[in-house]
Order: structure tokens, then C-alpha cells, then sequence
């Protein structure tokens, strides 16, 4: 999760495709080349930290599919494939009629004419919105015409990213319990010009998109179906390690490799406060536990909490976020890549802002003995001695409806 990548070759092992298991063999010597020998040929780039870890991880993805194959033989004996096939299909054909049916709602609702919303990155880079409902076939198109050009950092994002990011804001939309699947988008036509930071030309970085981009159409979703005011906006990216390639030599030296998504504030809708101190939208993983944590790791937990006050003020206020503040008891490579560190989430129908989130860096001289508290920015990397600290003080959610006198 390189925060100042410019190029798709700077962020590691980038592979289009390959086989794993042949025959029954697990083809350790290709993972081998493609994680650790590949990524370090270029200038200023590593292999992995840990080629271990990621073998053990992929050995348990193949352990889960093979199970999953047989659960689903299982499934087929005992019903006939006719049958599984079926209910297979049904359950695209509910989560088709679910999305029709809130289309023809949304319409009815607030009237012809096209839903819009416009949010920025905090580099200025605009995601715009239309959707056109047609109200009789509950069909629709949501078009990203205005959104601005790709950009030279990372924040580029994938076509897959703006499909997940709607896929999943008509999932949370839809009145009905339904499973998530590719039957949500039938009804729906997606238009996202080329050359633009929702549809990058290839080669470019692209790993800010994921994990930042994904959360402001998120946003700007919800914003035109005006279903909720903005949650941080944010995955709060934080990486440390040590190991891989020396500068020095160039040899690799084992290490480890840590990252994690920090939490933020929620934003409030109609009739709803939003939580503070959780992972919002695609901030979707669970944090480690501070004991495993300090374990594991050459860390020490200082504080992780709510930020009291960062969460937007109205008739339903926007959730509260965190402060993580981490201290390192060897040195250690840091990066952060986060947002909305300079634009700050906004609220809906009246409500207010939340706070933006801020990155610092508490350094100590060991000679001194004096510490300086430095703004990181919303991306950085940077070298950590033993002693320093990392505090992420992430973002509030935005309110809903002006504050009743």
C-alpha cells in the first residue's frame, strides 16, 4: 500500500493470472517468483517481507475452494443440478425485482428528473453522478460524465471498483433481506468515461482506489439517493514493516509486514444518528486486538478510542471517530494513505460537517531528549525509530437536518 505510487509496477506483485495447482502440486517455486523475485527487479522496489505468510494464505484460499467444490457436489447429489440451477437463478431474479422495485420507489418519490451529486477528492479531483430512473421498467443508468481525468498518484481507481461500490450502496438501499449478488445490477447501465480517475488507462496506480476512492462514490451514491449524509470517507490505510530488499546491498532480509484499516464516524440519515468508532462502507475488515497486537508485533498500543466531538452537529448527529496512537519499539518503515484530510465530510438537508482526520508523527531525540510532534498529511511514508509514535485521529461522520432551536 505504497501512499506516493505514480506507476501500477511501484505497488508490488502484479499478476493478471497464473496456476497455483497442478495435479494436486502447489506450485511454490512460481509463488516464490512472482512475490518475492518479480516486484524487487525494479529500481527502489522490493519482494515480499514475509514469503511465508503469503504461502500459508494462499494454501488456506485453495483449502476454502475445495471445500467449497465439495459442498457444492454434495448439493448436487442430493438435489439434482436442474434444481440447483434453479434456485441459483432465483435468487438473481429476487435481487433484480428488489432493485426495480426501488427504483420505481426513488422515482415516485422525488420525480422525473435525474438524481445528482458531486463530491471532490481531497486533491480536488471531482466524482460526479446522474442517474436516470426509467419509472415504468424500474430500470437505470448511473453515469460519471463530469468525473475528473486520472490522476498522477494512486487514487486512480478500476472499473470493478465503481460496479462494487454500486452493487453494494443498491444492497444497503433495497427494502427487502436479499443476498448479495450480480442480480442487483441487471437493472442497471453503468457509464464511466475512459481516461478519467473511475476508469484509468492501464499501467497507472492504482492502489488508493480501492481503499479511498471506493468510499467517496460510496458516498456520492448515497448522496443522489440522498439516503445519508457522508461517512469518513476513508479506510485510514496504515502500513508498517521492516525487511525486504537493503539498500545498501540489495540482498532480502526476512521481515514482517503489518496493515490494517482504522475506524471513523458514520453519517447520520433521516431518522438516525450515525455510529462512531466504525468501519464504514468499504472499510471492511476487523481491527486486531491489542493483545494479539502487542504480541505479535514490536508495538506498543498507547490509545485507541473515540474522538469525542469529530462527529458532524444536527437533528441526528454524524458518529464520532478514533484516535489509534501507536508506539514502535524498533525502527520501522510507516506509511499512511488516507482522505479527507483537508475536505471534510459534509452533512445533508442542513446538517454539519465532520471533522477531518489528521495524521501525526511524535518523534523523539534520543539525545535531547526532546520530541517534535510532525503533521504527516494524508499520504506519507516515513522511517520510525524505536520511541516514536503514529497517532491517526481519523474522521466524523456528517449530520443530518439542521439543529432544532
Amino acid at each position: 500500500m505504497p501512499p506516493t505510487s505514480s506507476a501500477l509496477w511501484q505497488e508490488g506483485a502484479a499478476i493478471e493470472s497464473t496456476k497455483l495447482v497442478s495435479a494436486g502440486h502447489f506450485d511454490e517455486a512460481e509463488v516464490r517468483r512472482l512475490l518475492l523475485d518479480e516486484p524487487a527487479r525494479h529500481e527502489g522496489c522490493s519482494g515480499t517481507r514475509k514469503l511465508q505468510d503469503n504461502i500459508s494464505d494462499l494454501k488456506a484460499q485453495i483449502a476454502a475452494n475445495v471445500k467449497g467444490i465439495q459442498l457444492i457436489k454434495s448439493l448436487i447429489t442430493e438435489f439434482g443440478l436442474a434444481c440447483v440451477h434453479r434456485y441459483m437463478y432465483a435468487i438473481q431474479h429476487t435481487a433484480e425485482s428488489a432493485v426495480r422495485e426501488l427504483m420505481k420507489t426513488t422515482a415516485a418519490k422525488f420525480g422525473p428528473s435525474p438524481l445528482t451529486a458531486v463530491d471532490y477528492m481531497d486533491d480536488g479531483t471531482p466524482i460526479a453522478l446522474t442517474v436516470s430512473i426509467d419509472r415504468a421498467s424500474g430500470s437505470a443508468t448511473f453515469d460519471f460524465t463530469g468525473t475528473g481525468p486520472q490522476v498522477l498518484g494512486n487514487t486512480n481507481a478500476p472499473l470493478a471498483i465503481t460496479h462494487s461500490a454500486i452493487i453494494y450502496c443498491l444492497r444497503a438501499l433495497v427494502a427487502s433481506s436479499i443476498p448479495l449478488n450480480q442480480g442487483c445490477l441487471a437493472p442497471i447501465s453503468i457509464v464511466v468515461p475512459p481516461n478519467t480517475i473511475l476508469n484509468p488507462a492501464p499501467g497507472l496506480a492504482v492502489v488508493g482506489g480501492n481503499v479511498l476512492t471506493s468510499q467517496r462514490v460510496t458516498d456520492v451514491v448515497l448522496r443522489a439517493f440522498r439516503a445519508a449524509a457522508a461517512s469518513q470517507g476513508c479506510c485510514n490505510n496504515l502500513t508498517f514493516g521492516t525487511g525486504g530488499k537493503d539498500e545498501h546491498t540489495g540482498e532480502h532480509r526476512d521481515g514482517f509486514g503489518y496493515y490494517e484499516t482504522i475506524a471513523g464516524g458514520a453519517g447520520a440519515g433521516p431518522g438516525w444518528e450515525g455510529q462512531s468508532g466504525v468501519h464504514t462502507h468499504m472499510t471492511n475488515t476487523r481491527i486486531t486486538d491489542p493483545e494479539v497486537f502487542e504480541k505479535r508485533y514490536p508495538c506498543i498500543l498507547r490509545e485507541f478510542g473515540l474522538r469525542v466531538g469529530s462527529g458532524g452537529k444536527g437533528r441526528y448527529k454524524g458518529g464520532d471517530g478514533t484516535v489509534r496512537e501507536i508506539e514502535f519499539r524498533v525502527p520501522v518503515q510507516c506509511s499512511i494513505l488516507s482522505e479527507r484530510r483537508s475536505r471534510r465530510p459534509y452533512g445533508m438537508e442542513g446538517g454539519g460537517e465532520g471533522a477531518a482526520g489528521i495524521n501525526l508523527v511524535v518523534r523523539r531525540d534520543p539525545d535531547s531528549g526532546r520530541t517534535d510532534v510532525i503533521n504527516l498529511g494524508a499520504k506519507a511514508t516515513t522511517k520510525l525509530g524505536a520511541g516514536d509514535r503514529v497517532i491517526i485521529q481519523s474522521p466524523g461522520g456528517g449530520a443530518w437536518g439542521a439543529v432544532e432551536a
